[in-house]
């Protein structure tokens, strides 16, 4: 009988697991859970590769690589790019819920069809991350049907609570689908061209327990030596014996270095190997190894996660010396590459902190900042100081990143290190010295926040010194940390307004200067917001058009949601629109896919409907309050939770906003933020008049009179006239001018808010007709009677009467035909 030949690269799936795998195309989502060496990623790259001859379907392959979250986004990035999807190129990781709901929303847009989408996450244990476990149970809730997700991992990686919710929806492969049992490991062993006796199988099937790769390992063996090893093998010795040893040693030292790369390509393995016939090393590898693939792409290599274990063991027997050179090459591939995070890995594995602290400089604190801060410590605490003094630009950027991450001490400690590291470098340039001192106060200034006049000397003296733009700013970051009022961040005490917006106008030319432009309009914003508090609505127009011209075309979106926000304030004061449709705003926000600007137009115009007491359209986030979803920066918080409590009292929750005040208090006492302090008072002043607690209530709005008079600030009255009319009028001889001036702006507004809202619910009224019913009402407005209406459209008197008929319907208009009439030439008008 003729022997088989032996392929021990065959790919071998069982009937029964051909069987759990047919349901992939049926299920939302698909766990696959099995220790290391049960073929999960064979088994699902099988179907997948299956389904491919079969039909046009598009695959989006991920691999989890560390726990890094940027890694994984960038292998996201690429995974669907690859597969023709380019729409999260150039999209941010989200950072919050809505972030996470922004994304679900465009995979499902970008993905939904009749053409079948397989997106496969494999080894996603290694991503100890809750969040994108959550958002991927959450998407498969949403998934388009011709979308199927598939994860793979070790261990259960999602949530049990989201798995039951799921139900049907999830289809869940383990280990006992994956391993094999008596009659197919026959099979296997068959196809590999081992012939075993009954008593091999048994035995083999016993020690291994069905794992494949054991088993695979074993007929390696078998092949080799004529005989199963014994049953007491440690499997990586197995492995090391059967795959690694054997090989030439050109080839086991490459194994053991590119072991050390997550993925890699041949210009990569060249780079880093040093061999000229890379390419022939790697074919002949992946021809002899089931343990070395080439990834669909043709292009780039991956090691399976026991030759990587194994490959590692070997390259830790390598003398330092060879190590260190290795790892030296890994770190300047990625450098090269912009790889930043795997640079910084590679150089400070290797103890190289002079190319490390090259990679901080060049990152600029971007990646860096998704570091976890204590490891970026116990990096610092190992670099000696001597080579830190060295690089006083990365300094700067590791003084700016504490910052972030609030550990002042630790900046302060190494803006010391600067200071020192300049004055022990006699040899550098006045130019190099002064860009350093510079941008070292101007990261100093970031602790005198919105004291402006701290602020500005520091600014001032960074821009005599610098002679190029700061390394450590980047132009289209956010300058009001999350809030839609610089006002509202800057005003620090009554009656110093006026020398707070002089001091404005000094400083930010020299911000401008050293950042590039960074919060461009700044000045304008604030003095626009000014004169808006101050009920001086024409000018406050004039300074917002002239800030909206400023930061055009300059990419500064964070200074025009600022913009935005006191626009839509104005226009509840002024016969003037915003730029802007409140929808074609949002769609034109949400194509940046950044979530932060979309938390700041949520927040615009939460206030401004919880202004006009329209409740539905108020943004989710703030209607049900759930800011604890989303990411809030400090410097911005008290501002965001000032808008929720405008909020929470047109929603009626008097005692909620009462019971949040004094916290608020406390927190705008601490960070200076007197405006904040006033438009809060004035609204638990509010809660507290609509509880009947009448006393209280006049006693904190005069109190909010002390500190609002010195500046003229009438407009946080105003906006809560509806509130405060009548405990108002009980003030009027507390300052007459003053409190004269709120009731006559506050009894304005109150007209044209109602007016405005009456306009909206006739708009959306009428959005309800056909275009026909439409056309008839416009007649009706003429005061045509139903004979010249029907005539006019060529239609019976008697279909006119029915057109009319279902207009009333439709707005809900009743009484006798001339009264209907009547009311719907109101709702026309606007009379209502």
């Amino acid at each position: 009988m003729p022997r088989h030949k032996r392929n021990f690269n065959t790919i071998y799936i069982s009937e029964r697991l051909k069987d759990c795998l047919h349901f992939l195309s049926y299920c939302p989502l698909t766990t696959v859970i099995a220790p290391m060496g049960y073929g999960k990623t064979t088994a699902v790259n099988w179907y997948l590769e299956e389904r491919e001859k079969a039909e046009d379907i598009s695959v989006v392959r991920i691999s989890v690589y560390s726990d890094n979250l940027m890694i994984f986004w960038k292998s996201v990035q690429d995974a669907f790019a690859y597969s023709g999807f380019d729409f999260l190129t150039e999209y941010p990781c989200p950072s919050d819920m809505a972030g996470s709901s922004m994304l679900t929303d465009d995979l499902c847009h970008e993905l939904s069809g009749k053409k079948p989408c397989y997106i496969f996450i494999d080894d996603f244990h290694l991503l100890k991350n809750e969040d994108v476990s959550v958002f991927l149970c959450n998407f498969a809730n949403r998934i388009p049907d011709n979308v199927h997700l598939i994860v793979a991992g070790r261990d259960r990686c999602l949530p049990d609570a989201q798995i039951i919710r799921l139900g049907a929806k999830v289809h869940q492969i383990s280990a006992d689908q994956l391993k094999l049992n008596h009659s197919e490991l026959t099979t296997y062993a068959h196809r590999c061209g081992a012939e075993l006796s009954d008593e091999e199988i048994n035995s083999l099937l016993y020690s291994s327990e069905g794992w494949f790769s054991a088993i695979y390992l074993n007929l390696r063996a078998f092949a080799e030596q004529g005989a199963l090893p014994d049953c007491n093998s440690d499997i990586y010795t197995m492995f090391t014996a059967a795959m690694i040893n054997p090989l030439p040693e050109k080839h086991k030292e490459f194994l053991a270095v590119m072991g050390l790369a997550d993925e890699f390509t041949v210009e990569m393995a060249q780079f880093i190997t040093g061999l000229s016939d890379t390419e022939n090393v790697l074919a002949s590898l992946t021809e002899q190894n089931a343990f070395v693939k080439r990834l669909s792409d043709n292009v780039t290599f991956r090691f399976h996660h026991m030759m990587k274990e194994c490959a590692e063991r070997a390259f830790l027997q390598f003398p330092t010396e060879k190590q260190s050179c290795y790892y030296n090459r890994f770190g300047l591939w990625y450098e090269n590459n912009k790889q930043y995070l795997h640079a910084l890995k590679a150089y400070g594995k290797n103890g190289n902190f002079d190319s490390l602290l090259e990679v901080i400089l060049r990152d600029a604190g971007i990646l860096l900042s998704h570091l976890d801060p204590a490891d970026v410590l116990r990096l610092l605490d190992k670099c000696p100081v001597g080579i830190l003094k060295k690089h006083p630009f990365s300094i700067l950027v590791l003084m700016r990143s504490m910052f972030n991450w609030r550990n002042i001490p630790k900046m302060m400690e190494l803006k010391a290190l600067l200071l020192t590291s300049i004055d022990e470098q006699p040899e550098m340039t006045e130019e190099e010295r002064g860009n350093l001192l510079g941008e070292c106060d101007l990261i100093t200034s970031f602790l005198m926040f919105n004291d402006i006049s701290a602020m500005s000397r520091l600014h001032r003296s960074a821009s005599k010194q610098m002679s190029r733009a700061a390394v450590t700013i980047q132009k289209n970051g956010g300058w009001t940390f999350g809030s839609p009022s610089i006002l509202m961040q800057y005003y620090r005490e009554p009656g110093a307004l006026k020398s707070e917006l002089r001091e404005m106008y000094e400083c930010m030319p020299h911000y401008y200067k050293i950042t590039d432009g960074h919060g461009q309009g700044a000045e304008k914003i604030m003095h626009a917001e000014a004169e808006f508090q101050q009920g001086h609505f024409n000018d406050a127009h004039i300074e917002l058009e002239s800030a909206y011209a400023r930061i055009k075309d300059n990419w500064q979106e964070n200074m025009a949601l600022c913009c935005d926000f006191l626009s839509m304030r104005l226009s509840l004061c002024l016969d003037t629109e915003g730029p802007y449709a409140f929808e074609q705003r949002y769609r034109e926000l949400l194509a940046h896919h950044n979530s932060s600007w979309i938390n700041l137009y949520n927040a615009c115009c939460a206030y401004y409907f919880a202004l006009t007491h329209e409740e539905d359209r108020i943004p989710e986030i703030f209607r049900y309050h759930k800011l604890s979803e989303i990411n809030l920066l400090a410097p911005g918080k008290p501002i965001i939770d000032m808008i929720e409590n405008q909020v929470y009292l047109m929603q009626g929750a008097y005692a909620k906003v009462i019971g949040r005040s004094e916290g608020l208090f406390g927190v705008c006492s601490n960070m200076h933020y007197k405006l904040v302090d006033i438009h809060i008072s004035i609204q638990t002043a509010s809660a507290y008049k609509m509880l009947g607690k009448h006393e209280k209530a006049k006693c904190l709005l005069l109190k909010t009179m002390d500190a609002a008079v010195p500046d003229g600030f009438i407009m946080p009255f105003v906006e809560n006239y509806y509130y405060i009319d009548e405990l108002l009028c009980e003030c009027m001889d507390y300052n007459k001018k003053f409190t004269s001036r709120i009731a006559e702006f506050g009894n304005r507004y109150e007209k044209r808010r109602v007016g405005m809202c009456c306009k909206h619910i006739r708009q959306k009224s009428l959005e309800r007709l056909t275009e026909r019913e439409y056309e008839i009402v416009g007649l009706m407005a003429q005061r045509l009677s139903n004979r010249e209406i029907a005539e006019r459209l060529f239609l019976s008197e008697g279909s006119v009467k029915q057109y009319i008929n279902q207009i009333y319907s439709k707005l809900y208009i009743g009484g006798d035909t001339r009264t209907k009439r009547s009311k719907l030439l109101n709702m026309i008008n606007g009379n209502i």
